[in-house]
């Protein structure tokens, strides 16, 4: 007992002196104890800054949908996101998505006459496209649709590791994989080619963008209106994956839905 004592003496010595007097003066105003290690300010107890906190909170609003129809990553935050994404973390957040999907499918009960899909979308979610951002600032610069354009016609955008280890496990559960993107019908071929030598061999069907339909509509208006096509064929969307909101939005967009991380450009 003395020795519990004596360290919960110390551990409240070292947090009295740890807490910043504005906070702590403003905890009492409202009421508030603190019986852990309250919250530090952003500038740090020396008044020193704390690299990359506005950016992981910027990343954070990306992701949550609180921050949207931007153009480009602040400039300040190229490090922070080429770091993230050629790092360890990028992996790790993508797995928990693909691994919660996998959970969900693989409890599922299918009716088994092939009318089961779980449709996925290409750009950064089922191919990368990171080659070509790190050239390009991680997404710093704007939008450059004939520089991307050529990337994208040399085929070569490697698979994003987690998806291609969920599709392959869709496929055993006897899932049917439909490919819905925004790319347009001029780059099918090459999008079919670089699909397959990627190691998504196997699927149901590739859908591009008719740019005459759909001309000057959103991705949310143009995937829906796919996602219903389909299911006006009799097809069930048992799940619906993207690196985009706008590919999870909208109408029909399956039973489940699944967001991975993408804090280079943003779809409408």
């Amino acid at each position: 007992m003395k020795l519990v004592a004596l360290i919960f003496s110390l551990s409240t010595i070292i947090i009295s002196l740890a807490t910043p007097s504005s906070c702590h003066n403003l905890a009492l105003e409202h009421g508030l104890t603190f019986s852990i290690f309250p919250l530090r300010l952003k500038s740090g107890l020396g008044g020193h800054y704390i690299p990359q906190t506005s950016c992981s909170s910027w990343r954070l609003g990306v992701e949550a949908h609180n921050i949207i129809e931007w153009t480009s990553i602040p400039k300040e935050c190229e490090d922070y996101v080429g770091n993230y994404l050629l790092g360890k973390q990028y992996r790790e957040d993508s797995k928990a998505v693909t691994e919660e999907a996998y959970k969900y499918a693989k409890n599922l009960n299918l009716v088994g006459d092939g009318k089961d899909i779980w449709i996925f979308d290409i750009d950064e979610t089922s191919l990368s496209n990171l080659p070509y951002y790190a050239d390009h600032g991680f997404g710093v610069e704007k939008y450059n649709a004939t520089s991307f354009n050529e990337w994208v016609d040399l085929g070569t955008a490697p698979p994003l590791p987690e998806s291609l280890k969920l599709y392959k496990r869709l496929l055993r559960l006897g899932f049917k994989v439909v490919f819905l993107t925004g790319r347009p019908q001029s780059q099918r071929d090459i999008t079919l080619k670089n699909l397959k030598n990627a190691g998504y061999t196997t699927f149901h069907t590739l859908i591009v963008k008719d740019s005459t339909e759909y001309n000057g509509k959103t991705a949310v208006t143009y995937k829906s209106s796919e996602r219903n096509k389909l299911e006006e064929k009799g097809y069930r969307i048992v799940g619906n994956i993207g690196d985009q909101w706008s590919d999870i939005l909208g109408t029909n967009i399956g039973n489940r839905t699944f967001k991975l991380p993408d804090p280079m450009y943003y779809i409408s």
